[in-house]
Protein backbone atom coordinates (compact mmCIF):
# COMPACT_ATOMS: atom_id res chain seq x y z
CA UNK A 1 0.00 0.00 0.00
CA UNK A 2 2.90 2.38 0.76
CA UNK A 3 4.36 1.73 -2.70
CA UNK A 4 0.98 2.55 -4.25
CA UNK A 5 0.72 5.87 -2.41
CA UNK A 6 4.24 6.83 -3.42
CA UNK A 7 3.71 5.98 -7.10
CA UNK A 8 3.50 8.54 -9.89
CA UNK A 9 0.06 7.23 -10.90
CA UNK A 10 -1.33 7.86 -7.41
CA UNK A 11 0.06 11.43 -7.33
CA UNK A 12 -1.37 12.04 -10.81
CA UNK A 13 -4.76 10.83 -9.60
CA UNK A 14 -4.65 13.18 -6.59
CA UNK A 15 -3.74 16.08 -8.88
CA UNK A 16 -6.66 15.29 -11.19
CA UNK A 17 -9.04 15.16 -8.23
CA UNK A 18 -7.78 18.48 -6.92
CA UNK A 19 -8.10 20.10 -10.35
CA UNK A 20 -11.62 18.77 -10.73
CA UNK A 21 -12.66 20.02 -7.28
CA UNK A 22 -11.70 23.59 -8.26
CA UNK A 23 -13.10 23.44 -11.80
CA UNK A 24 -16.19 25.11 -13.22
CA UNK A 25 -17.51 21.70 -14.30
CA UNK A 26 -17.49 20.51 -10.68
CA UNK A 27 -19.31 23.63 -9.48
CA UNK A 28 -21.90 23.28 -12.26
CA UNK A 29 -22.55 19.59 -11.55
CA UNK A 30 -22.75 20.27 -7.81
CA UNK A 31 -25.34 22.97 -8.41
CA UNK A 32 -27.33 20.65 -10.69
CA UNK A 33 -27.16 17.90 -8.07
CA UNK A 34 -28.38 20.25 -5.34
CA UNK A 35 -31.28 21.28 -7.59
CA UNK A 36 -32.17 17.59 -8.12
CA UNK A 37 -32.15 17.06 -4.35
CA UNK A 38 -34.50 19.99 -3.79
CA UNK A 39 -36.89 18.74 -6.47
CA UNK A 40 -36.94 15.27 -4.95
CA UNK A 41 -37.52 16.51 -1.40
CA UNK A 42 -40.31 18.85 -2.49
CA UNK A 43 -42.02 16.52 -4.97
CA UNK A 44 -45.69 15.95 -4.18
CA UNK A 45 -45.80 12.97 -6.56
CA UNK A 46 -42.90 11.19 -4.85
CA UNK A 47 -44.43 12.00 -1.48
CA UNK A 48 -47.59 10.09 -2.43
CA UNK A 49 -45.66 7.19 -3.99
CA UNK A 50 -43.39 6.78 -0.95
CA UNK A 51 -46.19 7.02 1.60
CA UNK A 52 -46.78 3.79 3.50
CA UNK A 53 -50.21 2.28 2.90
CA UNK A 54 -52.85 1.44 5.50
CA UNK A 55 -52.25 -2.31 5.31
CA UNK A 56 -48.48 -1.94 5.71
CA UNK A 57 -48.88 0.43 8.67
CA UNK A 58 -51.38 -1.82 10.42
CA UNK A 59 -49.49 -5.09 9.87
CA UNK A 60 -46.85 -4.98 12.68
CA UNK A 61 -49.44 -4.55 15.46
CA UNK A 62 -52.22 -6.59 13.86
CA UNK A 63 -53.69 -9.67 15.47
CA UNK A 64 -52.76 -11.73 12.41
CA UNK A 65 -49.10 -10.69 12.61
CA UNK A 66 -48.88 -11.41 16.33
CA UNK A 67 -50.62 -14.75 15.91
CA UNK A 68 -48.44 -15.94 13.03
CA UNK A 69 -45.30 -14.70 14.76
CA UNK A 70 -46.19 -16.65 17.89
CA UNK A 71 -46.94 -19.74 15.80
CA UNK A 72 -43.70 -19.80 13.78
CA UNK A 73 -41.67 -19.05 16.91
CA UNK A 74 -43.31 -21.77 18.99
CA UNK A 75 -40.43 -24.25 18.38
CA UNK A 76 -37.87 -21.61 19.40
CA UNK A 77 -39.90 -20.76 22.51
CA UNK A 78 -40.15 -24.42 23.55
CA UNK A 79 -36.41 -24.91 22.96
CA UNK A 80 -35.66 -21.83 25.06
CA UNK A 81 -37.84 -23.16 27.87
CA UNK A 82 -35.92 -26.44 27.73
CA UNK A 83 -32.64 -24.53 27.87
CA UNK A 84 -33.81 -22.47 30.85
CA UNK A 85 -34.76 -25.63 32.73
CA UNK A 86 -31.47 -27.40 31.98
CA UNK A 87 -29.14 -24.45 31.44
CA UNK A 88 -26.28 -25.86 33.52
CA UNK A 89 -26.39 -29.16 31.62
CA UNK A 90 -26.29 -27.41 28.26
CA UNK A 91 -23.54 -25.00 29.26
CA UNK A 92 -21.39 -27.87 30.50
CA UNK A 93 -21.68 -29.63 27.14
CA UNK A 94 -19.05 -28.77 24.54
CA UNK A 95 -21.31 -29.77 21.67
CA UNK A 96 -24.24 -27.71 22.99
CA UNK A 97 -22.03 -24.63 23.32
CA UNK A 98 -20.71 -25.25 19.80
CA UNK A 99 -24.26 -25.51 18.44
CA UNK A 100 -25.25 -22.29 20.23
CA UNK A 101 -22.20 -20.49 18.87
CA UNK A 102 -22.90 -21.70 15.34
CA UNK A 103 -26.53 -20.64 15.66
CA UNK A 104 -25.46 -17.15 16.69
CA UNK A 105 -23.46 -16.94 13.45
CA UNK A 106 -26.23 -18.04 11.08
CA UNK A 107 -25.35 -15.19 8.73
CA UNK A 108 -21.80 -16.51 8.31
CA UNK A 109 -23.20 -19.95 7.49
CA UNK A 110 -25.58 -18.41 4.97
CA UNK A 111 -22.80 -16.47 3.24
CA UNK A 112 -20.84 -19.70 2.81
CA UNK A 113 -23.97 -21.54 1.68
CA UNK A 114 -24.77 -19.11 -1.11
CA UNK A 115 -21.13 -19.11 -2.22
CA UNK A 116 -21.33 -22.88 -2.64
CA UNK A 117 -24.85 -23.25 -4.01
CA UNK A 118 -24.80 -20.57 -6.66
CA UNK A 119 -21.64 -21.66 -8.46
CA UNK A 120 -22.58 -25.32 -8.92
CA UNK A 121 -22.55 -26.13 -12.66
CA UNK A 122 -25.98 -26.64 -14.19
CA UNK A 123 -25.20 -30.25 -15.10
CA UNK A 124 -24.62 -31.06 -11.41
CA UNK A 125 -27.34 -28.85 -9.98
CA UNK A 126 -30.34 -30.27 -8.16
CA UNK A 127 -33.20 -28.03 -7.03
CA UNK A 128 -33.35 -29.94 -3.76
CA UNK A 129 -30.05 -28.32 -2.77
CA UNK A 130 -31.73 -24.99 -2.04
CA UNK A 131 -34.43 -26.58 0.11
CA UNK A 132 -31.91 -28.64 2.06
CA UNK A 133 -29.54 -25.70 2.48
CA UNK A 134 -32.08 -23.22 3.82
CA UNK A 135 -33.75 -25.88 5.97
CA UNK A 136 -30.37 -26.48 7.60
CA UNK A 137 -30.00 -22.72 8.12
CA UNK A 138 -33.41 -22.66 9.80
CA UNK A 139 -32.31 -25.46 12.15
CA UNK A 140 -29.08 -23.56 12.84
CA UNK A 141 -31.07 -20.41 13.58
CA UNK A 142 -33.15 -22.33 16.14
CA UNK A 143 -29.94 -23.54 17.79
CA UNK A 144 -29.05 -19.88 18.36
CA UNK A 145 -32.59 -19.02 19.44
CA UNK A 146 -32.53 -21.80 22.04
CA UNK A 147 -30.15 -19.98 24.40
CA UNK A 148 -31.10 -16.40 23.54
CA UNK A 149 -34.05 -14.23 24.39
CA UNK A 150 -36.71 -12.53 22.30
CA UNK A 151 -34.09 -10.64 20.27
CA UNK A 152 -33.32 -13.78 18.23
CA UNK A 153 -36.63 -14.94 16.77
CA UNK A 154 -38.19 -15.36 13.34
CA UNK A 155 -39.25 -11.87 12.30
CA UNK A 156 -42.56 -11.88 10.40
CA UNK A 157 -43.09 -8.21 11.25
CA UNK A 158 -40.21 -7.23 8.96
CA UNK A 159 -41.16 -9.76 6.26
CA UNK A 160 -44.46 -7.94 5.85
CA UNK A 161 -48.03 -8.77 4.92
CA UNK A 162 -47.77 -8.71 1.13
CA UNK A 163 -45.01 -11.35 0.77
CA UNK A 164 -46.94 -13.63 3.13
CA UNK A 165 -50.09 -13.10 1.05
CA UNK A 166 -48.14 -13.97 -2.09
CA UNK A 167 -46.81 -17.12 -0.44
CA UNK A 168 -50.35 -18.08 0.54
CA UNK A 169 -51.43 -17.56 -3.06
CA UNK A 170 -48.87 -20.17 -4.13
CA UNK A 171 -50.58 -22.80 -1.97
CA UNK A 172 -53.95 -21.86 -3.44
CA UNK A 173 -52.44 -22.07 -6.94
CA UNK A 174 -51.60 -25.71 -6.25
CA UNK A 175 -55.02 -26.48 -4.74
CA UNK A 176 -56.88 -24.99 -7.72
CA UNK A 177 -54.36 -26.03 -10.36
CA UNK A 178 -55.39 -27.50 -13.69
CA UNK A 179 -52.81 -30.23 -12.97
CA UNK A 180 -52.13 -30.36 -9.20
CA UNK A 181 -49.59 -33.17 -9.52
CA UNK A 182 -47.53 -31.04 -11.90
CA UNK A 183 -47.79 -27.97 -9.65
CA UNK A 184 -46.76 -29.67 -6.42
CA UNK A 185 -43.03 -29.81 -7.13
CA UNK A 186 -43.02 -26.10 -8.01
CA UNK A 187 -44.43 -25.38 -4.57
CA UNK A 188 -41.23 -26.88 -3.12
CA UNK A 189 -39.21 -24.24 -5.01
CA UNK A 190 -41.33 -21.46 -3.51
CA UNK A 191 -40.95 -22.95 -0.03
CA UNK A 192 -37.17 -22.83 -0.50
CA UNK A 193 -37.42 -19.16 -1.47
CA UNK A 194 -39.69 -18.42 1.51
CA UNK A 195 -37.18 -20.02 3.88
CA UNK A 196 -34.45 -17.89 2.31
CA UNK A 197 -36.42 -14.71 3.00
CA UNK A 198 -37.43 -15.71 6.53
CA UNK A 199 -33.94 -16.76 7.65
CA UNK A 200 -32.19 -13.79 6.02
CA UNK A 201 -34.51 -11.15 7.48
CA UNK A 202 -34.53 -12.77 10.92
CA UNK A 203 -30.78 -13.48 11.22
CA UNK A 204 -29.43 -10.09 10.09
CA UNK A 205 -29.03 -7.52 12.86
CA UNK A 206 -26.20 -5.24 11.68
CA UNK A 207 -24.65 -3.58 8.67
CA UNK A 208 -21.62 -5.84 8.95
CA UNK A 209 -23.83 -8.91 8.57
CA UNK A 210 -25.40 -7.37 5.49
CA UNK A 211 -21.93 -6.80 4.07
CA UNK A 212 -21.03 -10.41 4.78
CA UNK A 213 -24.02 -11.66 2.79
CA UNK A 214 -23.26 -9.26 -0.05
CA UNK A 215 -19.67 -10.51 -0.06
CA UNK A 216 -20.93 -14.08 -0.38
CA UNK A 217 -23.05 -13.12 -3.38
CA UNK A 218 -20.07 -11.25 -4.87
CA UNK A 219 -18.06 -14.46 -4.83
CA UNK A 220 -20.80 -15.97 -6.99
CA UNK A 221 -20.49 -12.98 -9.36
CA UNK A 222 -16.71 -13.37 -9.53
CA UNK A 223 -16.60 -17.12 -10.13
CA UNK A 224 -19.45 -17.21 -12.65
CA UNK A 225 -18.18 -14.12 -14.49
CA UNK A 226 -14.62 -15.43 -14.74
CA UNK A 227 -15.99 -18.66 -16.17
CA UNK A 228 -18.08 -16.64 -18.63
CA UNK A 229 -14.98 -14.72 -19.75
CA UNK A 230 -13.14 -18.05 -20.06
CA UNK A 231 -15.94 -19.32 -22.31
CA UNK A 232 -15.52 -16.26 -24.54
CA UNK A 233 -11.76 -16.81 -24.77
CA UNK A 234 -12.28 -20.47 -25.65
CA UNK A 235 -14.99 -19.55 -28.15
CA UNK A 236 -18.76 -20.03 -27.93
CA UNK A 237 -20.74 -21.45 -30.82
CA UNK A 238 -23.55 -19.23 -32.04
CA UNK A 239 -26.89 -20.82 -31.12
CA UNK A 240 -29.59 -20.05 -33.69
CA UNK A 241 -32.29 -20.56 -31.03
CA UNK A 242 -30.91 -17.63 -29.03
CA UNK A 243 -30.45 -15.01 -31.78
CA UNK A 244 -31.70 -14.07 -35.23
CA UNK A 245 -28.63 -14.81 -37.36
CA UNK A 246 -29.66 -12.36 -40.10
CA UNK A 247 -30.48 -9.35 -37.94
CA UNK A 248 -27.53 -10.05 -35.61
CA UNK A 249 -24.98 -10.93 -38.29
CA UNK A 250 -21.43 -10.95 -36.93
CA UNK A 251 -22.45 -11.31 -33.30
CA UNK A 252 -20.40 -13.92 -31.40
CA UNK A 253 -21.88 -16.74 -29.33
CA UNK A 254 -23.50 -15.80 -26.03
CA UNK A 255 -21.81 -16.94 -22.82
CA UNK A 256 -23.92 -18.72 -20.20
CA UNK A 257 -21.38 -19.59 -17.46
CA UNK A 258 -22.84 -22.17 -15.03
CA UNK A 259 -26.49 -21.43 -15.80
CA UNK A 260 -27.27 -23.26 -19.08
CA UNK A 261 -28.80 -20.15 -20.67
CA UNK A 262 -27.30 -16.71 -21.36
CA UNK A 263 -30.48 -14.90 -20.30
CA UNK A 264 -30.47 -16.76 -16.99
CA UNK A 265 -26.83 -15.84 -16.36
CA UNK A 266 -27.58 -12.21 -17.18
CA UNK A 267 -30.53 -12.20 -14.76
CA UNK A 268 -28.27 -13.46 -11.98
CA UNK A 269 -25.85 -10.63 -12.71
CA UNK A 270 -28.45 -7.84 -12.70
CA UNK A 271 -29.62 -9.08 -9.29
CA UNK A 272 -26.18 -9.37 -7.70
CA UNK A 273 -24.03 -6.72 -9.40
CA UNK A 274 -25.67 -3.81 -7.51
CA UNK A 275 -24.77 -5.51 -4.22
CA UNK A 276 -21.16 -5.84 -5.39
CA UNK A 277 -21.09 -2.16 -6.31
CA UNK A 278 -22.52 -1.32 -2.88
CA UNK A 279 -19.64 -3.20 -1.28
CA UNK A 280 -17.26 -1.02 -3.28
CA UNK A 281 -19.05 2.15 -2.15
CA UNK A 282 -19.13 1.29 1.56
CA UNK A 283 -15.73 -0.44 1.85
CA UNK A 284 -13.48 1.16 4.46
CA UNK A 285 -10.19 -0.41 3.41
CA UNK A 286 -8.51 0.22 0.08
CA UNK A 287 -7.91 -3.48 -0.52
CA UNK A 288 -11.60 -4.28 0.00
CA UNK A 289 -12.60 -1.46 -2.32
CA UNK A 290 -10.22 -2.62 -5.04
CA UNK A 291 -11.46 -6.21 -4.69
CA UNK A 292 -15.13 -5.22 -4.91
CA UNK A 293 -14.43 -2.86 -7.80
CA UNK A 294 -12.56 -5.57 -9.68
CA UNK A 295 -15.39 -8.06 -9.20
CA UNK A 296 -17.91 -5.47 -10.42
CA UNK A 297 -15.89 -4.75 -13.57
CA UNK A 298 -15.51 -8.45 -14.38
CA UNK A 299 -19.26 -8.92 -13.82
CA UNK A 300 -20.13 -6.05 -16.16
CA UNK A 301 -17.84 -7.48 -18.84
CA UNK A 302 -19.50 -10.89 -18.48
CA UNK A 303 -22.95 -9.28 -18.63
CA UNK A 304 -22.00 -7.67 -21.92
CA UNK A 305 -20.91 -11.06 -23.27
CA UNK A 306 -24.36 -12.56 -22.57
CA UNK A 307 -25.87 -10.24 -25.23
CA UNK A 308 -29.08 -10.26 -23.21
CA UNK A 309 -30.94 -7.11 -24.20
CA UNK A 310 -33.61 -7.20 -21.48
CA UNK A 311 -30.93 -7.60 -18.83
CA UNK A 312 -28.92 -4.70 -20.28
CA UNK A 313 -31.97 -2.46 -19.96
CA UNK A 314 -32.54 -3.86 -16.46
CA UNK A 315 -29.01 -3.16 -15.25
CA UNK A 316 -29.16 0.35 -16.73
CA UNK A 317 -32.36 0.98 -14.78
CA UNK A 318 -30.77 -0.49 -11.63
CA UNK A 319 -27.75 1.84 -11.89
CA UNK A 320 -29.99 4.89 -12.35
CA UNK A 321 -32.05 3.93 -9.28
CA UNK A 322 -28.92 3.25 -7.24
CA UNK A 323 -27.46 6.69 -7.98
CA UNK A 324 -30.87 8.29 -7.40
CA UNK A 325 -31.20 6.73 -3.95
CA UNK A 326 -27.57 6.78 -2.82
CA UNK A 327 -26.46 10.25 -3.95
CA UNK A 328 -29.15 12.16 -5.92
CA UNK A 329 -26.77 15.08 -6.43
CA UNK A 330 -24.61 12.80 -8.61
CA UNK A 331 -27.39 12.29 -11.18
CA UNK A 332 -26.09 15.00 -13.57
CA UNK A 333 -22.52 13.66 -13.35
CA UNK A 334 -23.81 10.12 -13.86
CA UNK A 335 -25.72 11.21 -16.97
CA UNK A 336 -22.61 12.88 -18.39
CA UNK A 337 -20.51 9.78 -17.65
CA UNK A 338 -23.05 7.57 -19.46
CA UNK A 339 -22.93 9.78 -22.54
CA UNK A 340 -19.13 9.77 -22.52
CA UNK A 341 -19.11 5.95 -22.36
CA UNK A 342 -21.20 5.52 -25.53
CA UNK A 343 -18.25 5.76 -27.98
CA UNK A 344 -16.47 2.98 -26.08
CA UNK A 345 -19.28 0.44 -26.43
CA UNK A 346 -18.12 -2.51 -28.59
CA UNK A 347 -19.64 -2.64 -32.06
CA UNK A 348 -21.32 -6.02 -31.55
CA UNK A 349 -23.00 -4.82 -28.35
CA UNK A 350 -24.11 -1.58 -29.97
CA UNK A 351 -25.58 -3.46 -32.93
CA UNK A 352 -27.37 -5.78 -30.52
CA UNK A 353 -28.85 -2.77 -28.70
CA UNK A 354 -30.18 -1.41 -31.99
CA UNK A 355 -32.21 -4.61 -32.54
CA UNK A 356 -34.31 -4.08 -29.39
CA UNK A 357 -37.12 -2.36 -31.26
CA UNK A 358 -36.55 -4.15 -34.59
CA UNK A 359 -39.76 -6.00 -35.57
CA UNK A 360 -37.79 -8.13 -38.02
CA UNK A 361 -35.86 -9.80 -35.18
CA UNK A 362 -37.40 -13.27 -34.82
CA UNK A 363 -36.42 -13.40 -31.14
CA UNK A 364 -38.59 -10.33 -30.51
CA UNK A 365 -41.38 -11.34 -32.86
CA UNK A 366 -41.64 -14.82 -31.33
CA UNK A 367 -42.75 -13.31 -28.03
CA UNK A 368 -46.02 -12.00 -29.48
CA UNK A 369 -47.69 -15.46 -29.72
CA UNK A 370 -46.46 -16.16 -26.19
CA UNK A 371 -48.10 -13.01 -24.88
CA UNK A 372 -51.29 -13.82 -26.77
CA UNK A 373 -51.37 -17.32 -25.26
CA UNK A 374 -50.87 -15.90 -21.75
CA UNK A 375 -53.69 -13.39 -22.28
CA UNK A 376 -55.91 -16.21 -23.52
CA UNK A 377 -55.24 -18.13 -20.29
CA UNK A 378 -56.22 -15.04 -18.30
CA UNK A 379 -59.46 -14.79 -20.30
CA UNK A 380 -60.22 -18.47 -19.64
CA UNK A 381 -59.28 -18.46 -15.94
CA UNK A 382 -58.64 -14.94 -14.63
CA UNK A 383 -59.11 -15.67 -10.92
CA UNK A 384 -57.36 -19.00 -10.30
CA UNK A 385 -55.01 -19.13 -13.30
CA UNK A 386 -53.81 -22.41 -14.80
CA UNK A 387 -51.83 -23.58 -11.77
CA UNK A 388 -48.47 -23.10 -10.15
CA UNK A 389 -45.44 -23.83 -12.31
CA UNK A 390 -44.70 -23.77 -16.01
CA UNK A 391 -45.66 -27.45 -16.40
CA UNK A 392 -49.29 -26.82 -15.39
CA UNK A 393 -49.60 -23.77 -17.66
CA UNK A 394 -48.10 -25.69 -20.57
CA UNK A 395 -50.63 -28.49 -20.08
CA UNK A 396 -53.51 -26.01 -19.82
CA UNK A 397 -52.48 -24.12 -22.95
CA UNK A 398 -51.95 -27.32 -24.94
CA UNK A 399 -55.29 -28.89 -23.97
CA UNK A 400 -57.19 -25.65 -24.58
CA UNK A 401 -55.32 -24.98 -27.85
CA UNK A 402 -54.43 -21.43 -26.82
CA UNK A 403 -50.95 -21.16 -28.36
CA UNK A 404 -50.29 -20.97 -32.10
CA UNK A 405 -46.61 -20.07 -32.37
CA UNK A 406 -43.88 -22.07 -34.09
CA UNK A 407 -41.53 -22.63 -31.13
CA UNK A 408 -42.78 -24.67 -28.14
CA UNK A 409 -44.46 -22.73 -25.33
CA UNK A 410 -42.11 -22.77 -22.33
CA UNK A 411 -43.28 -19.71 -20.43
CA UNK A 412 -44.86 -16.33 -21.19
CA UNK A 413 -41.53 -14.44 -21.44
CA UNK A 414 -43.10 -11.81 -19.21
CA UNK A 415 -42.77 -11.83 -15.43
CA UNK A 416 -46.18 -10.35 -14.73
CA UNK A 417 -48.17 -12.40 -17.21
CA UNK A 418 -46.51 -15.64 -16.08
CA UNK A 419 -47.20 -14.97 -12.38
CA UNK A 420 -50.85 -14.22 -13.22
CA UNK A 421 -51.42 -17.37 -15.30
CA UNK A 422 -49.70 -19.50 -12.65
CA UNK A 423 -50.98 -18.02 -9.37
CA UNK A 424 -54.16 -16.27 -10.46
CA UNK A 425 -55.49 -12.87 -9.46
CA UNK A 426 -54.39 -13.10 -5.82
CA UNK A 427 -50.91 -14.11 -6.96
CA UNK A 428 -50.37 -11.20 -9.33
CA UNK A 429 -51.83 -8.67 -6.85
CA UNK A 430 -49.62 -10.11 -4.07
CA UNK A 431 -46.57 -10.10 -6.33
CA UNK A 432 -46.91 -6.50 -7.53
CA UNK A 433 -47.86 -5.31 -4.04
CA UNK A 434 -44.83 -7.07 -2.52
CA UNK A 435 -42.44 -5.52 -5.01
CA UNK A 436 -43.87 -2.01 -4.75
CA UNK A 437 -44.06 -2.17 -0.94
CA UNK A 438 -40.46 -3.33 -0.59
CA UNK A 439 -39.12 -0.82 -3.11
CA UNK A 440 -41.07 2.02 -1.49
CA UNK A 441 -39.84 1.14 2.02
CA UNK A 442 -36.25 0.85 0.84
CA UNK A 443 -36.43 4.16 -1.04
CA UNK A 444 -38.06 5.93 1.92
CA UNK A 445 -35.44 4.55 4.31
CA UNK A 446 -32.60 5.59 2.00
CA UNK A 447 -33.93 9.15 1.88
CA UNK A 448 -34.51 9.53 5.63
CA UNK A 449 -31.69 7.73 7.42
CA UNK A 450 -28.05 8.55 7.96
CA UNK A 451 -25.24 7.36 5.73
CA UNK A 452 -24.12 3.82 6.60
CA UNK A 453 -23.23 0.48 5.06
CA UNK A 454 -26.78 -0.73 5.72
CA UNK A 455 -28.21 2.24 3.84
CA UNK A 456 -25.91 1.70 0.84
CA UNK A 457 -26.77 -2.00 0.62
CA UNK A 458 -30.47 -1.20 0.99
CA UNK A 459 -30.19 1.20 -1.95
CA UNK A 460 -28.41 -1.50 -3.96
CA UNK A 461 -31.00 -4.19 -3.21
CA UNK A 462 -33.80 -1.77 -4.08
CA UNK A 463 -32.03 -0.91 -7.35
CA UNK A 464 -31.59 -4.60 -8.18
CA UNK A 465 -35.31 -5.19 -7.61
CA UNK A 466 -36.18 -2.29 -9.91
CA UNK A 467 -33.82 -3.62 -12.58
CA UNK A 468 -35.30 -7.11 -12.36
CA UNK A 469 -38.82 -5.71 -12.65
CA UNK A 470 -37.84 -3.90 -15.85
CA UNK A 471 -36.11 -7.00 -17.19
CA UNK A 472 -39.28 -8.94 -16.34
CA UNK A 473 -41.18 -7.05 -19.01
CA UNK A 474 -39.46 -9.26 -21.59
CA UNK A 475 -38.48 -12.35 -19.59
CA UNK A 476 -39.54 -14.62 -16.71
CA UNK A 477 -36.95 -14.63 -13.95
CA UNK A 478 -38.41 -17.56 -11.98
CA UNK A 479 -38.11 -20.13 -14.76
CA UNK A 480 -34.98 -21.53 -13.10
CA UNK A 481 -35.56 -22.20 -9.37
CA UNK A 482 -31.99 -21.22 -8.52
CA UNK A 483 -32.56 -17.75 -10.00
CA UNK A 484 -35.85 -17.56 -8.10
CA UNK A 485 -33.93 -18.17 -4.88
CA UNK A 486 -31.39 -15.45 -5.78
CA UNK A 487 -34.26 -13.08 -6.56
CA UNK A 488 -35.81 -13.61 -3.13
CA UNK A 489 -32.40 -13.35 -1.47
CA UNK A 490 -32.01 -9.83 -2.89
CA UNK A 491 -35.59 -9.07 -1.85
CA UNK A 492 -34.69 -10.17 1.69
CA UNK A 493 -31.53 -8.05 1.70
CA UNK A 494 -33.71 -4.99 1.07
CA UNK A 495 -36.04 -5.97 3.93
CA UNK A 496 -33.15 -6.67 6.29
CA UNK A 497 -31.45 -3.42 5.26
CA UNK A 498 -34.56 -1.42 6.16
CA UNK A 499 -34.74 -3.20 9.52
CA UNK A 500 -31.08 -2.49 10.32
CA UNK A 501 -31.35 1.16 9.24
CA UNK A 502 -34.39 1.67 11.47
CA UNK A 503 -32.59 0.04 14.40
CA UNK A 504 -29.55 2.25 13.87
CA UNK A 505 -31.73 5.36 13.73
CA UNK A 506 -33.53 4.30 16.91
CA UNK A 507 -30.21 3.76 18.69
CA UNK A 508 -29.03 7.17 17.51
CA UNK A 509 -32.13 8.90 18.87
CA UNK A 510 -31.84 7.00 22.16
CA UNK A 511 -28.19 8.01 22.61
CA UNK A 512 -29.06 11.65 21.90
CA UNK A 513 -31.81 11.73 24.54
CA UNK A 514 -29.55 10.14 27.15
Amino acid sequence: MTLLKESLLYRLWLWLLGTYEESTVHRFLTACGAWCNRQIDGSAVLGVLCREGIVARAWPESLLCRGLTALVNLPAQLLHMLYSALSRTFEDSFFARLAFRMGDETVIAQSWLIMLLWVIPFQRWNNAYSLMGFTLLLVLFHAGAMHRGEDFRLDLRSVGFYPLALFGAMFLAVAFSYAPSLSLRFLIYHISAALCVLVTVSAVHSGEELKRLAAGSSVCVLVSSLYGVYQRIQGVEVNASYVDLEVNAGMPGRVESFFDNPNTFAEVLILLLPLTLALFLCAKRTVSRLAAGGVFVVGVVALGMTYSRASWVGIACAMVVLVFLWRPKLIPAFAVACVLCVPFIPTTIWNRILTIANPNDTSTASRIPLYQAALNVIKESPVSGAGLGTAATQAFIKDMNLYHGKAPFVHAHNFYLEVWIEAGLLGIVGFISSMLWNIKRAAHTARHCGDSAARTLTCAACAAMCGSMVCGLADYLWHYPRVMCIFWFVFAIALAGVKVCCQEEEKGRTSETT
